[in-house]
């Protein structure tokens, strides 16, 4: 399941410190370690409270040590490529925000996948720009596939009954009908395969969005939707969100369309805070679903992907 940015009152921030006479201090702890109850006594147990690793990095001076963010911290990044913006430079406040923050900042409708090491380490591949293109490839596939997994798990499922090889009757779920999946060309085909490799019979639109070379605005210049996609739930696909303008762009072509935001789930690798905030502000009701929010986004991902770079 994805992560929902939600920080309740009663729990600690992720880069909150836990206020306690007698609690050792987070740098005393790692990250998973159980905080221990020294009250004692035959009290009923207590919910245990451990110590957990965000998605993003602490923001930190530049004459502190890096290590203590739980990341490796990104100095530079290519900026060409078919992301949002061949470049991008992150506004002052979107420094490194923890979950709580970016919680607070962009709401409930922007959803991380759980974070893991292997999650991490394509995540590093696709930012390692002495990785062939073979790796490349091969690591971005295996994440798009774990973003593709999780956005039909945010679907709706209806229950059922099946009766098994034995006689046995089987009470499971199966998908409500009426779903489909949107590429922003050119990136965003990348991610069609792994739709497919899911749902082999979905039907998919596309959308093909750049630049003005005038007026450096995002403008729509070809659209093509299954002729019924009002009525559909809709998987709109991009791989890195830079400024947001990009998918802006999409999702109004798809309103004209009759669909309606609430029923866009969109479908992101990497994110950075100023396009995830740019695109739920515009329309509140989306959801975007990602493996990372950071300033810095591997904008290089589609020219390296298509073998163009």
């Amino acid at each position: 399941m994805a992560t929902e940015l939600q920080c309740p009152d009663s729990m600690p921030c992720h880069n909150q410190q836990v206020n306690s006479a007698s609690t050792p201090s987070p740098e005393q702890l790692r990250p998973g370690d159980p905080i221990p109850d020294h009250a004692g006594g035959n009290r009923a147990p207590r919910a245990k409270v451990t110590l957990l690793t965000g998605h993003t990095h602490s923001s930190l001076p530049a004459e502190q040590d890096t290590g203590a963010c739980g990341g490796s911290s990104l100095v530079s990044e290519s900026n060409s490529g078919s992301g949002d913006s061949s470049s991008y430079d992150a506004p002052a406040g979107d420094s490194f925000l923890g979950d709580c923050e970016l919680s607070r900042q962009i709401g409930a409708q922007l959803k991380l996948l759980p974070m893991n090491d292997q999650i991490r380490e394509l995540q590093t591949i696709i930012r390692d720009k002495t990785a062939s293109r073979g790796d490349f490839m091969f690591s971005a596939d295996r994440l798009i596939r774990l973003v593709v997994e999780e956005g039909l798990n945010q679907l709706p499922y209806k229950e059922c009954m099946v009766t098994t090889p034995t006689g046995y009757k089987y009470e499971g779920v199966k998908f409500e009908k009426g779903n489909c999946g949107v590429s922003i060309m050119r990136s965003g085909e990348a991610m069609e395969q792994g739709l497919r490799d899911c749902c082999r019979s979905i039907r998919i639109g596309k959308i093909l969005i750049q630049s003005d070379e005038e007026t450096q605005r995002a403008k729509v210049y070809y659209a093509k939707f299954p002729p019924d996609i009002y009525r559909r739930k809709v998987l709109l696909m991009y791989p890195i969100l830079s400024t947001g303008n990009t998918v802006i762009e999409a999702v109004k072509v798809l309103i004209e369309h009759g669909v309606q935001p609430s029923v866009i789930i969109l479908l992101s690798l990497f994110s950075t805070p100023h396009g995830a905030k740019s695109i739920i502000q515009e329309f509140p009701e989306i959801t975007i679903l990602t493996t990372e929010v950071h300033p810095v986004a591997p904008t290089h991902f589609g020219q390296k992907y298509f073998g163009t770079d």
